[in-house]
């Protein structure tokens, strides 16, 4: 499959749902895309500049003990937690699935992938079907944003 602009596009939260209970070993990363990333197919750690073994990514495998709950909510969690990297990083920031293996365990917890097949892009309706999910929830559901003011104003 292209690592270009020309993936398919996951363009509803129930489509990406449904990809996510019929495979194992999907991820989501928030990046320039693909193209950008695969040619080293490394992370850095921001914090320390350390080039990580793979690249970071969010599994959206859902946990058994997430038991009998909607997987929707599970799908749009993983996304809600890093809607905020568009306006951290760089607003050309898209999160796009991938099928990989875990290979490592970054800084913040978070999976070091590699053996990377592109998926497809993931549109912003999903990410605004998820952030409307999640912001419904009772509690306060948070995005992973470590600075206040982007928590605050997430998606």
């Amino acid at each position: 499959m292209s690592m270009c602009a020309d993936l398919p596009t996951v363009a509803g939260l129930e489509e990406l749902t449904r990809l996510v209970t019929g495979r194992r070993g999907l991820y989501v990363r928030w990046s320039l895309g693909p193209a950008h990333d695969l040619p080293h197919a490394r992370s850095t750690d921001d914090l320390t500049g350390i080039r990580l073994p793979g690249l970071s990514a969010s599994s959206l495998d859902i946990e058994a003990w997430w038991g009998e709950r909607p997987a929707e909510i599970w799908v749009a969690r993983r996304l809600y937690d890093y809607c905020h990297l568009p306006r951290l990083k760089d607003p050309r920031t898209r999160p796009w699935l991938l099928h990989g293996r875990e290979t490592a365990r970054g800084p913040d917890n978070e999976p070091l992938v590699t053996d990377v097949e592109p998926v497809g892009w993931i549109s912003d309706r999903v990410t605004t079907e998820a952030c409307a999910i999640i912001t419904e929830q009772p509690g306060r559901w948070g995005t992973l944003a470590r600075d206040a003011t982007l928590r605050d104003s997430a998606c």
